[in-house]
């Protein structure tokens, strides 16, 4: 018998995002438009947006992470993303939850990130 708080052996560590969606573009687009006051680059090319999961009604529910758990905006960026998608035509509500698992790491950074920081 397995605990139902662990995941079950082969299941993804982060939930696949609603990208059929039709307004899955636009919401990837206001999160490229919070950027970490830290690091000169968007919170999704950072790879810090693991999965947004849009409803049938359009309520919007965004798991994302921190680049470390003592992130000095730990409190703020939620709100940060939430007031950058909850404008958008359409979306009905926008609710913003921060996990560390798992723990985000370098190899999330999209290749423009990487690009922008001097890693590639």
């Amino acid at each position: 018998m397995t605990d139902a708080s662990t995941p079950m052996e082969g299941a993804p560590l982060i939930a696949p995002s609603s990208t059929d969606h039709p307004l899955y573009d636009d919401i990837v687009m206001a999160c490229k438009s919070v950027f970490d006051p830290e690091i000169p680059v968007n919170i999704y090319d950072l790879g810090l947006i693991y999965t947004i999961d849009i409803a049938e009604d359009n309520a919007v529910n965004v798991t994302m992470t921190l680049t470390a758990p003592g992130c000095p905006v730990a409190g703020e960026m939620p709100g940060w993303v939430a007031d950058a998608i909850e404008p958008l035509p359409g979306v009905k509500h926008v609710d913003v939850e921060m996990t560390f698992e798992p723990q985000w790491g370098m190899d999330m950074m999209s290749d423009e990130a990487r690009l922008e920081l001097g890693f590639m």
